[in-house]
């Protein structure tokens, strides 16, 4: 079957955009930005690795921009990569569904790789349980700014006595020294929160944009939070956008945000401050329609790590 990248010269391969593989430590020296995957993290029993296989299909999803990394993003403004600029894919981090210790280590280890040859780690999953130890592996970094674009809170304490997993992200990140000021932007619908988690987040200094003051007044009164010069961990939960062009989700959810309006946020950071990671999880492929959810990911995953390069990383 024809494709839009078979047209221009795209092959077909296993990293991102056919970005060049990171294979080892030394491959990392001068990268602007390092993208790495997972299946999961620290998962619930009654779920397990359910976004298996969402850092691979997001991958399949650039596969049509891979001859096109010197043209046009007219997301951006730029182009896809700016000229010279490194950016790597590493793969995925071997993780086990029976090991979640084990897994948080490993993450945080290749995180912390990343980071300590100054590129900006970018990572793509999985569940939500995923940032949890990328945060930790960004000790020393601080302080940072959180901006969390979610259609959930995740200040769940524990779940089944879990306190590790994809409900109580936030909460965990907001125990950790080096997080200053944590922004959550796209709240909606009914999700795993009870009325003592929300004040709980209040309480610990998190502001809030929900998804309906987003589309009453836009994204400027979030942007406005993000403090000029900041170090800024984004923390993209696809459910954040709406079910409408993103279908690959467990909870579609009406009402969530738009393209522009999630892209819109990421650029308006990279416009005032300094992106120190990136990650985008709960990425489902087996709930994407003919491919959409893969499509728009991969869209706004080439538009961050250009806007990353065009930092040039750690900074």
């Amino acid at each position: 079957m024809a494709t839009l990248g078979a047209m221009f010269g795209a092959e077909g391969g296993k990293t991102f955009m056919g970005l060049p593989e990171a294979l080892g430590p030394a491959d990392l020296q001068g990268a602007a930005a390092v993208i790495i995957g997972a299946d999961g993290c620290t998962p619930y029993p009654s779920v397990g690795f359910y976004c298996a296989g969402g850092a691979a299909a997001i991958r399949a999803g650039g596969a049509a921009f891979a001859a096109a990394q010197g043209n046009m993003n007219f997301d951006t403004g730029l182009t896809v990569l700016p000229e010279g600029a490194r950016v790597l894919d590493g793969g995925d981090v071997p993780v086990d569904v029976a090991d979640p210790e084990g897994n948080r280590a490993t993450l945080r280890a290749a995180v912390a790789e990343i980071v300590a040859a100054g590129a900006v780690p970018v990572l793509l999953g999985g569940d939500d349980s995923l940032p949890i130890p990328m945060l930790q592996a960004l000790e020393g970094q601080g302080p940072l700014t959180i901006l969390q674009i979610d259609a959930h809170i995740d200040w769940r304490d524990e779940v089944g006595g879990e306190r590790w997993g994809l409900s109580s992200t936030m909460r965990r990140a907001s125990e950790m020294a080096h997080v200053g000021q944590i922004i959550q932007v796209g709240s909606r619908g009914i999700g795993s929160a009870r009325p003592g988690d929300y004040v709980d987040a209040v309480e610990a200094g998190v502001q809030f944009v929900h998804a309906r003051k987003v589309a009453a007044l836009g994204v400027a009164p979030a942007l406005a939070l993000i403090p000029e010069g900041a170090r800024v961990v984004i923390c993209l939960d696809v459910d954040a956008l709406d079910p409408a062009v993103m279908p690959a989700v467990i909870g579609r959810t009406a009402g969530g945000l738009t393209y522009w309006q999630v892209f819109e946020l990421i650029a308006g950071v990279a416009a005032k401050a300094r992106i120190a990671a990136f990650d985008m999880v709960e990425f489902m492929p087996e709930r994407d329609i003919d491919g959409q959810g893969a499509l728009v990911a991969a869209q706004l995953l080439a538009g961050v790590i250009g806007l990353i390069a065009e930092q040039g990383g750690q900074g």
